[in-house]
């Protein structure tokens, strides 16, 4: 017979398992956080909109649309790229590691900085680049970069440190253009890439999920989905918003963002597969864990990897798309891109070369740094593509 100082053993039955329920809509500190400054900045813009209809916003800072856009998507790298690397340094150091034995990569990784850098600080602190009537367009304004002696229009000119790359036509220094153009290829570039990524990573692991749970009817719908959206012409959808709301920038963002995340849910839905049927994901379904919660706590983080990869990789593809766009006339007449400026000296190629191939050589090397930076971070944060 037990006595009172005998230990008892709690049985299964005997555990109240209603008094263990762990809340699945639970938000962690950090989230808080995060949701708390998407509200600002939401509620900054409805300010912006509504009060401040016409005029600068921020002191002599006239946010715009796109702006507006790339602020939280800053935010949004900030907590779920930067701070997980921050708070797992070993792990980071791991992938520090790993993505050094890659040497082009390396270099591309410090001459994207600089331009991500670049283009955030040069438009704050100088002026647009100026720009002359049409009309009144002098073939004399065209100076060549510094130290370069060249013959424009039967003249001998040489390029002076006042405009280091040479001029335009307008007499807009090429120097000027292309720090303004950074901006723009970052902005095309994030905004896309962190809209695409959103919906594919979640579209693609709520579709494994759903296979893995035998709800195959939202796989299916999903993918289906998936598949009309990859033959749908997006490209003359652009067109036609073009032509009925005009060349704006933020839309053309937005309709990359929108249209762009197929491949990423495909790849991330076969990823996901895999880590569907692992042992803690049936331990939390066991557990009463909602859809979203593992979606959200155990599928997304664990198929980051992938995530991060296609990043990477996606990213030269939309600054590329919309270079392509403003070199045939349909970008945003509003801003400084790469592919305007290339566009613009085409009729200059005999006078003044400069004019189109250095901005040109700015976009190969963006586009061609991100690719190897995507290469070596697949091999880092992926060892099985290491080969």
């Amino acid at each position: 017979m037990a006595t009172e100082d005998e230990p008892t053993t709690a049985k299964f039955t005997d555990i109240d398992w209603e008094t263990q329920k762990v809340s699945t809509l639970a938000v962690s500190k950090t989230s808080l956080v995060e949701i708390l400054i998407y509200l600002a900045i939401i509620a900054a813009f409805l300010y912006d909109w509504r009060v401040i209809t016409d005029g600068p916003t921020i002191g002599s800072w006239d946010v715009t649309s796109v702006e507006w856009m790339f602020i939280p998507t800053l935010v949004f790298i900030a907590f779920h790229g930067v701070l997980p690397l921050y708070r797992n340094q070993r792990l980071a150091a791991y992938y520090w590691q790993q993505f050094q034995k890659n040497k082009m990569a390396v270099v591309s990784l410090a001459f994207l900085a600089v331009v991500f850098a670049t283009g955030i600080v040069g438009p704050m602190v100088l002026d647009p680049p100026g720009s002359v009537d049409i009309s009144t367009r002098l073939q004399n304004q065209l100076e060549p970069p510094v130290g370069v002696t060249y013959l424009v229009q039967a003249e001998m000119k040489t390029g002076t440190w006042a405009y280091p790359l040479g001029t335009d036509a307008k007499g807009r220094g090429i120097l000027k253009l292309i720090i303004f153009g950074m901006r723009v290829s970052m902005e095309v570039g994030l905004i896309a890439t962190v809209m695409a990524m959103s919906i594919g990573s979640v579209v693609g692991t709520v579709a494994a999920y759903s296979t893995a749970a035998d709800y195959d009817m939202v796989d299916e719908v999903l993918m289906r989905y998936v598949d009309i959206q990859s033959v749908f012409p997006v490209f003359i959808l652009l067109l036609l918003t073009i032509y009925l709301f005009g060349p704006q920038l933020w839309f053309i963002i937005a309709l990359y963002g929108f249209f762009g995340w197929e491949g990423i849910a495909r790849a991330v839905r076969g990823e996901a597969l895999q880590r569907a049927e692992e042992e803690y994901i049936t331990a939390s379904r066991a557990a009463g864990a909602n859809t979203g919660w593992i979606v959200r706590r155990h599928l997304i983080p664990n198929v980051t990897n992938t995530i991060i990869t296609l990043a990477t990789l996606a990213i030269p593809g939309y600054i590329l798309g919309e270079a392509a766009l403003s070199f045939l006339g349909f970008g945003d007449p509003d801003t400084y891109s790469w592919g305007r400026t290339i566009s613009a000296g085409r009729a200059e190629l005999g006078d003044a070369p400069w004019i189109s191939t250095i901005p040109g050589f700015f976009l190969f090397f963006t586009v061609l740094g991100f690719n190897f930076v995507g290469d070596a971070a697949r091999d880092a944060l992926d060892p099985r593509h290491e080969a």
